[in-house]
């Protein structure tokens, strides 16, 4: 009996192919769009805990201001930290292995006929090191020229392909502004971030040359510490929380001026935050089911209408209500469930072109996908029980008057 139904829904399906397609396109639209945006908002997850890992799970940034990272207030109007500050740091917190003092501002290189805006990083050879950075060619910095500020820069592969092409930078000149320095070393390239920012677009100078001949000044806008391995992230953020508000003479009572970040931490805020915009992004998409649904509905009390005489031929040889209202609420969750097929395949679709286009893993989850599909069924039943019961209720007599 339940196979006859469904033959007879498919028959009137496939009957109106064209406008069946167009009935189920909301549903199509919904279900795709749904999994597209789920996997890739799993996708970013996983990429931002990855382009954490490659940092170390065991680095600490300490920031200027108050709640920087969330966008609060903060930054410019606290006071900056100082090279003395950083060695502070290194030198009385036991757990910290390398603390690198960072200054960073935007400027043109400039080298031959060509040029380009990037970031320029004033720091010393620790940064290197903490920040996991291995040279491609070339060497770091000496002693001598990070406390002399000698002119000498190292570049990222972002800069080395744009100002010389598949040259060999290394023993060349460039310009910043008014200074000229020697390229030493170029480092590998460690791609686009999570959010598509180039992380080998940059100038690296010893910290001293980048105060004296670039900024102007002697200020530490980041420091970026690298915890020994073993110890507690959570017990030498509290080290130098205290041992900065002792620094910079803050009172008992007193808020912080600066921030202890982890990157632990910050990569759960990343998380979050993609999380939430995956999670509005997929309730946008999901009003295309509930529009699916009321097109559904929309074209059921149609073919009701159509099939009236149909429907009363039916109950007049003696087939029950209840059969007449299995088989179109059988039509409608067929429907529903063929444009939740369609969109889930599209939807993995367009989670592969985002993936590849954004440069992050492709990450389908099984339990999405299934619920998509069980929420397609879900809309044919709800939409399509009203245009059945209307079915089923028709009197046999003036149904067979029908024309």
């Amino acid at each position: 009996m339940l196979w006859e139904t469904i033959r007879l829904a498919i028959q009137a399906i496939f009957r109106n192919a064209m406008r069946s397609f167009l009935t189920v396109l909301g549903v199509v639209i919904g279900v795709a769009a749904v999994i597209a945006m789920v996997t890739v908002g799993q996708g970013s997850t996983r990429q931002v805990t990855a382009d954490v890992e490659k940092l170390g799970t065991n680095i600490v940034m300490v920031l200027p201001g108050q709640d920087t990272m969330q966008g609060g207030p903060g930054g410019t109007a606290d006071p900056m930290f100082t090279l003395a500050i950083n060695d502070a740091v290194q030198e009385q917190i036991a757990a910290v292995a390398l603390s690198a003092p960072i200054s960073q501002s935007r400027a043109r290189v400039v080298f031959g006929n060509e040029n380009r805006r990037t970031d320029i990083i004033g720091t010393d050879n620790r940064y290197f090191e903490a920040a996991r950075w291995e040279l491609q060619r070339g060497r770091l910095f000496e002693p001598a020229e990070v406390q002399s500020g000698k002119p000498v820069c190292v570049i990222g592969e972002t800069v080395r392909d744009s100002l010389f092409g598949n040259a060999d930078p290394v023993g060349e000149t460039v310009r910043i502004k008014a200074l000229s320095c020697e390229v030493v070393g170029w480092l590998k390239s460690k791609g686009a971030s999570t959010f598509g920012s180039d992380q080998d677009d940059f100038v690296i100078l010893p910290i001293r040359t980048y105060h004296r001949r670039i900024a102007g000044n002697t200020d530490v806008s980041t420091l970026f510490v690298s915890v020994r391995d073993g110890a507690s992230i959570q017990r030498t953020m509290d080290d130098i929380t205290l041992l900065m508000r002792d620094l910079r003479r803050i009172g008992r009572g007193e808020e912080d001026d600066f921030e202890v970040v982890d990157m632990k931490q910050f990569a759960t805020m990343l998380s979050g935050i993609t999380d939430i915009l995956t999670g509005l992004l997929s309730a946008v998409a999901a009003v295309s089911l509930l529009v699916g649904g009321i097109g559904i509905m929309n074209i059921m009390l149609v073919s009701v209408t159509e099939r009236t005489r149909e429907i009363g031929i039916r109950l007049a040889i003696g087939a029950q209500a209840r059969q007449v209202l299995l088989q179109f609420l059988v039509e409608a969750i067929i429907l529903s469930l063929i444009g939740g097929l369609i969109g889930i395949a599209l939807g993995l679709g367009l989670a592969i072109l985002g993936a590849r286009w954004l440069a992050i893993p492709f990450t389908p989850d099984p339990g999405i996908i299934l619920l998509a599909f069980g929420f397609s069924a879900l809309v044919g039943i709800v939409f399509g029980y009203f245009p059945a019961r209307r079915a089923a209720r028709l009197d046999p007599i003036e149904a067979l008057r029908h024309e």
